[in-house]
């Protein structure tokens, strides 16, 4: 019989699953579920970066995903042997004492601090300063090292102390917190002890300060100097982590009738997105993995005895077996990058929205037409009229940092900031300037890792943004000054979640063996144009003028100047 396996990808908006001939990599069927209360903004509050997501969204979309795969593909229940789950991260959630999300009890079901603090939440930027003066300053190990020497508002403990502290009930009720990989790993697994439950080496290593070095999480005596309560829930936590090649636990009864599956699938202990995305992608020594989305994640490989004992320092971390099990996986990224984009689409669009759809003059029917128009046309014209200004006219320099900065160095205080506007700028100097900038953000994380002693030799780029954008990635080229293949595949996230299915599965014997059968092809690939390279690099100078003037003159007067 046959061998399949599913992957399942949450993103941001959206999870989609695919199923898997784990012969060869072909997907054989693949399903896209849109969030509902998300697509609403409901639980959310941009103006004070708080976004949270109601853990009903991620169970709707588990269910009708797999079952429409398991459905559509009519193969036989019995040979689905493998399920893996990856998320984004760190996106923690609080759980009660029998494991429940606490969103799901009565008295929290609309409650914002009882939902998923999701990756881009940013309302703890006050407790991550404190936890990093705290490394720095109490005389002990300090856990932060691993993590890039500076913790970040984007991360596990940092959430979790802002959210304990504005919300009594909630630090009253949540006997532990879990990441959303590991959440819903353990919805689907047989075995119900939150105590033996096998936590996400990936998400512990790179969001919570676990490393095998000081024997797991923080020290208690490190956490309580932050609350008490954090103390507490360390032991509530875990010990030990596991990479995803390794079995949490087969698939429980109940999902299985759900799902129109057998108790015989196992489930693969949960990860996050760019890390099994890079496997899906092929990752190899050398080679910088981009998954481009509404942020960025970079992911790199490396043997222990090449990083040795050595730390890179701004990064978002570097742990043993986060993404290829023996290899040690080091992890950057921007926190906006197609984010960037659509921001500027939105300030585009306010007076389409405000005023042409609210016009008496056009029909609904008009209005639904003109609004598909406009949305399959709007980035595509932007493009390619930016496409077609030379360097050499006058373009503004712009900074990335629209959501903070994620690396080098994570600053989420950070605010974006433009220079160089005329009275002769229009929107597409404006979109080419966002372009270069989150290009130049690319470059300066790039810089750093080979500062730091990591070579890199070429670029692979995975989604949305790598797939559908020839002038983003050719501009990264020239940019980096690096080749860069793009990934075939529509979904090397879930991909990779289902490479490391497979192995736990047992079909193959090692990740980098799966990889290589099933991992996905490349269509296309950029190369760098030598004349723009140079031009590049005089606009890149402007970039990083500008940042250092943004970080240090007007934070220092404490000015506060935004996009």
């Amino acid at each position: 019989m046959k061998k399949y396996v599913i992957g399942l990808d949450y993103g941001t908006d959206s999870v989609r699953a695919v199923l898997i001939d784990t012969e060869n990599g072909a997907e054989l069927a693949s399903e896209v579920h849109m969030y509902a209360r998300w697509k609403k903004g409901m639980y959310c509050d941009a103006q004070a970066n708080r976004f949270r997501q109601h853990p009903l969204d991620h169970i709707e979309g588990l269910e009708n995903t797999i079952k429409a795969i398991v459905s559509t593909s009519e193969v036989n229940p019995a040979s689905v042997v493998g399920i893996c789950i990856d998320t984004t991260g760190s996106s923690p959630i609080p759980v009660a004492q029998d494991g429940t999300p606490l969103a799901l009890v009565k008295g929290f079901e609309e409650n914002p601090n009882a939902m998923m603090v999701l990756w881009k939440d940013h309302t703890s930027i006050k407790e991550a300063n404190e936890i990093n003066q705290l490394a720095a300053s109490w005389g002990g190990e300090d856990f932060t090292k691993f993590e890039g020497g500076i913790y970040s508002s984007e991360w596990f403990w940092a959430k979790i102390l802002h959210i304990v502290r504005e919300d009594e009930a909630v630090k009253n009720a949540a006997h532990t917190w879990m990441e959303h990989c590991d959440l819903m790993t353990y919805l689907l697994i047989d075995n119900a002890d939150l105590k033996s439950f096998k936590r996400s080496r990936c998400a512990a290593g790179h969001k919570a300060m676990w490393h095998e070095s000081w024997n797991g999480l923080p020290a208690e005596e490190f956490l309580s100097q932050l609350h008490p309560y954090l103390a507490t829930l360390r032991n509530n936590l875990y010990d030990e982590t596991y990479t995803s090649d390794v079995v949490a636990g087969n698939l429980n009864a109940e999902w299985a009738a759900k799902l129109g599956l057998t108790t015989d699938t196992v489930i693969a202990v949960g990860t996050f997105d760019a890390h099994s995305g890079a496997v899906g992608a092929k990752v190899d020594e050398n080679v910088l993995v981009r998954i481009m989305g509404t942020s960025t994640c970079d992911i790199m490989i490396s043997p222990s005895e090449i990083i040795g004992t050595n730390t890179v320092k701004g990064i978002c971390g570097q742990v043993d077996g986060s993404v290829i099990p023996g290899l040690i996986g080091l992890e950057a990224g921007q926190s906006a990058f197609g984010d960037v984009l659509a921001w500027f689409k939105d300030i585009l669009s306010w007076p389409i929205d405000n005023l042409v759809m609210k016009s008496a003059i056009l029909t609904d029917d008009q209005k639904q037409k003109l609004q598909v128009e406009i949305d399959n046309n709007f980035i595509r014209t932007l493009t390619a009229q930016a496409e077609n200004i030379p360097l050499s006219e006058a373009i503004p320099v712009a900074l990335d940092w629209v959501n903070g900065r994620r690396t080098p160095d994570a600053n989420q205080e950070l605010k974006s900031a433009m220079t160089g506007l005329s009275l002769g700028t229009k929107a597409p100097h404006i979109f080419k300037a966002l372009v270069n900038a989150i290009c130049f953000g690319s470059k300066m994380i790039v810089d750093r890792f080979e500062a730091e002693g990591v070579k890199i030799n070429s670029v692979i780029g995975i989604g949305g943004v790598a797939r559908k954008s020839p002038f983003i990635m050719q501009t990264l080229a020239n940019v980096l000054d690096m080749p860069i293949k793009v990934a075939e595949s529509d979904q090397a996230p879930a991909l990779g979640a289902a490479i490391y299915a497979a192995v736990a599965a047992g079909v193959y014997s090692n990740v980098i063996e799966a990889s290589k059968v099933m991992g996905s092809d490349f269509e296309a690939e950029y190369f760098p144009q030598a004349d723009q390279v140079v031009k590049y690099e005089t606009l890149l100078q402007s970039y990083k003028d500008l940042g250092n003037f943004v970080e240090t003159a007007i934070k220092s007067k404490n000015y506060e100047f935004q996009l």
